[in-house]
């Protein structure tokens, strides 16, 4: 073991406090409560393995004894996330619980200057939404942000990766908007690129023809809102499902417009939809420019705009990293492997 540097001890609180040391961190929480370290730890450590997958640290435990091993501010930090998740361990910790903790841990308080810079939680800064889901809030900054630019601004653009709440916040956005009547319906949009020109030889009416594409959306609608409430809704035609083909002539006043996954329109598609939005609307345009699906050659509507629209007032655009990824912990690794190796293959 590596000789000890500097030995420093911090109270947290009452029930335990820590030892930081070079390396390893030995943390220990006293006076031991059986009951709070089994939540803490989980079912079969489950707890204490995301914590180390999230981290890259390993952890070895001796009843209310833990060592921390890894890089110094690796193990530092989760020693900070054992000692937030300790306080929290009167009840059960699920699973779900361990990682959104652990999400926030990976993303401290570098909150851009549009959050209220006295708030010290996300949960704090984030605005309130009226949704099923009591716990629902930004837990990255610029999922913070993104929340705010969509109850400020009548048109908002979120370009970035699999898993950072893109469509899961529009819908969410969506629904608080429906809750409290400031529209009157939900539009949901989405390109099916994969079957193109077949689209009309699947099986079914046009709604059964587009379901497998705007599934994520139906996920989020039946989570955030309940599914009977959202049958109920989709029966008086206030959520409607539309193909983006579809969309043309239209014009659609007091509704709240979701256009999913538009990495995969045509710049000529893209004008089509925006020109769509009615008195009283309010639209949001998600996409992944890394996962266009469109013939080569071909270019994409939501690459495009960035461009077009990036000087117009009213019109706000996040860009997520692989950082605001709300998902497994692999997950954000897994998409930082991949930009890394097509950063390789480029060169």
């Amino acid at each position: 073991m590596q000789s000890v540097a500097t030995t420093e001890k911090i109270n947290l609180s009452q029930q335990f406090h820590y030892t930081l040391e070079h390396k390893p961190f030995e943390i220990s929480f006293t006076p031991a409560d059986n009951q709070r370290l089994a939540n803490l730890c989980g079912a079969l450590d489950e707890n204490l393995k995301q914590v180390e997958i999230a981290l890259d640290v390993t952890i070895s435990r001796r009843g209310e004894h833990f060592s921390l091993h890894g890089k110094s501010e690796q193990t530092k930090l989760a020693a900070q996330v054992l000692g937030n998740f300790y306080k929290k361990s009167q009840h059960h910790l699920s699973l779900e619980h361990i990682q959104l903790g652990l999400i926030e841990a990976l993303n401290p308080q570098n909150i851009p200057d549009q959050i209220n810079d006295n708030a010290t939680t996300m949960e704090e800064t984030s605005p309130s939404l009226m949704t099923r889901r009591s716990n629902l809030y930004g837990r990255t900054p610029r999922q913070v942000q993104y929340l705010q630019q969509i109850q400020k601004h009548d048109i908002t653009f979120a370009i970035g990766p699999a898993g950072t709440g893109k469509t899961y916040l529009a819908v969410a956005s969506a629904v608080d908007a429906l809750e409290r009547e400031l529209v009157t319906r939900l539009i949901l949009v989405r390109p099916a690129v994969e079957a193109g020109e077949r689209l009309g030889f699947l099986p079914g009416d046009m709604t059964q023809k587009v379901d497998p594409y705007l599934r994520p959306l139906y996920d989020a609608l039946y989570d955030l809102l309940g599914y009977d409430k959202t049958s109920k809704q989709f029966d008086r035609n206030t959520i409607e499902i539309a193909p983006l083909a579809f969309m043309r002539g239209r014009t659609l006043n007091q509704s709240f417009i979701i256009l999913d996954e538009a990495q995969n329109t045509t710049p000529e598609q893209m004008k089509m939809f925006l020109t769509r939005i009615g008195l009283g609307s309010k639209a949001v345009i998600t996409g992944d420019i890394t996962q266009i699906d469109l013939p080569k050659l071909q270019k994409s509507g939501l690459v495009e705009v960035k461009h077009v629209l990036k000087d117009i007032r009213g019109i706000a655009f996040t860009h997520f990293e692989s950082e605001d990824v709300v998902r497994h912990p692999l997950v954000q690794r897994i998409v930082n492997a991949y930009e890394k190796h097509d950063n390789q293959q480029k060169n």
